[in-house]
C-alpha cells in the first residue's frame, strides 16, 4: 500500500472519529425551536456540562478569518518568548499581511514590544501585528505555521487547517466545533483573556500615541461577562464572533461563523443570550438543555443552504478529509 493510500486511509479514521464524537454529543430527544440566527453556523455550549445548547451546522469546514489570531496568540505564549522583547515591523509582515483593506500604523521601521503585538492582535486585529508574531518566532513563519496545526491537533481540532497567522487567508479553516476546543484552551490562558477583553490599548508609533479599540463593542456592555473573544472578517468567511462568557453564571462558549451584514453577529449573540436567559433552566429541572433544530445531519461535511432562510452566504467549497492536510 503506497503513502498516498496510507494518508487517505488515516484521514478517513480521523473523519470518522471526529464524526462520532459529535454524534455522541447530541442528546436523545426532540430539538426545540430556538432563535432565529442570521450566522449560517452557529454552536453554543455549556463548559461544565459539556452540554450543546444551540447547534447549527457546527461541522460545515470553513474560513475563520482573524479567529485564526488565537491560535497566533497560543503559539506565541507556548514558546515562553520574551513579552518585553522588541519586535520591528518588516517589509515581511506587510506581505504577510497583504490583503488587509484596514489602515494600519504599524509601517517597516515601527518597533513595538511582543505584548504590544499581542494586545493589537487580539482586542484590534491588527494583521500586521499578528504577521510580526509569526515571523519572529525561532525558525521563522514555516516554523510558526507549523507550530499552530501541531497545537491543532493537541487539542482536537481535526477539521482545522493554519496557512498563515492573520486569517487573511481563506485556507485556514475550521468548524464550530473545533472553535469551541480553541475557545476553550485560550481561556485557560490569563494574558489571552486580558488582552482579547480590553477595551482600547494605547501605544507609541514614532512621535504619535496611537489608540486601538476592540473590535467587539459587546467587551464594554454592562449585558456581557464576556472571558475570551474574537472578532473575524474575510469576503470568504462572512463576520464571525467566538467568545467565552458568563450567561446566568454559567460559562459558555460561543460560536457564530458567516453572518452577513455588519452588525447581524453582535445581533446574533444577543438574540442568543436573550434566548437562554428566558428558555433554559440552568438549575436542572428539564436537564439545562433547550435546543434548536440542527440544520445538518451531525458528521455531515456537505454545502449548507445559506439562502435567504438566514440571510448568510457561503461561497467556500468543503474540502474532503483527505484534503485537510
Amino acid at each position: 500500500m503506497n503513502s498516498r493510500v496510507l494518508k487517505g486511509f488515516a484521514a478517513i479514521v480521523l473523519f470518522a472519529a471526529a464524526t462520532a464524537s459529535v454524534a455522541a454529543r447530541e442528546p436523545a430527544r426532540a430539538a426545540d425551536e430556538g432563535p432565529k440566527m442570521r450566522s449560517a453556523a452557529v454552536l453554543v455550549m455549556d463548559q461544565e456540562t459539556r452540554e450543546v445548547l444551540y447547534s447549527k451546522n457546527e461541522t460545515a469546514v470553513v474560513p475563520i478569518a482573524s479567529i485564526t489570531k488565537l491560535m497566533t496568540a497560543l503559539v506565541t505564549l507556548d514558546a515562553g518568548l520574551p513579552l518585553d522583547e522588541e519586535i520591528t515591523i518588516t517589509r515581511e509582515d506587510i506581505a504577510i499581511a497583504r490583503g488587509s483593506r484596514a489602515r494600519s500604523w504599524l509601517r517597516p521601521g515601527v518597533t513595538l514590544t511582543r505584548s504590544d503585538l499581542l494586545r493589537l492582535a487580539l482586542m484590534s486585529s491588527e494583521n500586521r501585528a499578528a504577521a510580526a508574531l509569526g515571523r519572529s518566532y525561532p525558525g521563522g513563519l514555516e516554523a510558526f505555521v507549523d507550530a499552530m496545526n501541531a497545537r491543532a491537533q493537541l487539542i482536537g481540532m481535526s477539521d482545522s487547517r493554519f496557512v498563515e497567522p492573520t486569517g487573511l487567508s481563506a485556507e485556514n479553516v475550521s468548524s464550530a466545533g473545533d472553535l469551541v476546543r480553541l475557545v476553550e484552551a485560550s481561556a485557560r490562558q490569563p494574558l489571552v483573556r486580558e488582552y482579547s477583553t480590553a477595551n482600547s490599548h494605547e501605544v507609541r508609533i514614532g512621535k504619535r500615541k496611537v489608540v486601538y479599540r476592540n473590535t467587539n463593542r459587546l467587551v464594554s456592555s454592562p449585558s456581557w461577562e464576556i472571558g475570551v473573544q474574537k472578532t473575524g472578517f474575510i469576503r470568504a468567511a462572512g463576520r464571525c464572533l467566538v467568545m467565552q462568557a458568563n450567561i446566568a453564571a454559567r460559562p459558555l462558549v460561543i460560536v457564530l461563523l458567516d453572518s452577513v451584514g455588519k452588525y447581524t453577529r453582535i445581533g446574533d449573540a444577543n438574540r442568543l443570550r436573550k434566548w437562554l436567559e428566558d428558555s433554559i433552566d440552568f438549575d436542572g429541572a428539564d436537564g439545562g438543555v433547550r435546543r434548536s433544530a440542527t440544520v445538518s445531519a451531525a458528521g455531515a461535511r456537505t454545502a449548507y443552504d445559506s439562502g435567504s432562510r438566514n440571510g448568510s452566504r457561503v461561497r467556500v467549497q468543503f474540502p474532503s478529509p483527505a484534503s485537510y492536510w
